[in-house]
């Protein structure tokens, strides 16, 4: 059975500092690119950082370009998200996704971890 679990999250005054991680089991996914969304109350889940099976190449959304960091250790089969200057409306459930084709379609989503940043 393939799992993510995301773990990390929790509260954090604005300007705090986080990280998450995304730990796979049931399936190797270092030849696959992940990702990491998130969704706040009555939002769309949006698209927060997405990184290659390498590790060579990053994309973030433009809301967290330069606070945030996608990273992977293979060997781990973990993904990271470190978040720095978070703000209040960073605040959402963070999930992570596995795009095991490479075709940018997410077939694997972990249960989410919540993200509060508090003004």
């Amino acid at each position: 059975q393939v799992q993510l679990v995301e773990s990390g999250g929790g509260l954090v005054q604005a300007g705090g500092s986080l990280r998450l991680s995304c730990a796979a089991s049931g399936r190797t996914f270092s030849r696959s690119p992940m990702g990491w969304f998130r969704q706040a109350p009555g939002k769309e889940r949006e698209f927060v950082a997405r990184i290659s099976w390498s590790g060579a190449n990053t994309y973030y959304a433009d809301s967290v370009k330069g606070r945030f960091t996608i990273s992977r250790d293979n060997a781990k089969n973990t993904v990271y998200l470190q978040m720095t200057s978070l703000k209040p409306e960073d605040t959402a459930v963070y999930y992570c996704a596995a795009d095991p084709a490479s075709r940018l379609q997410y077939d694997y989503w972990g249960q989410g971890t919540q993200v509060t940043v508090s003004s």
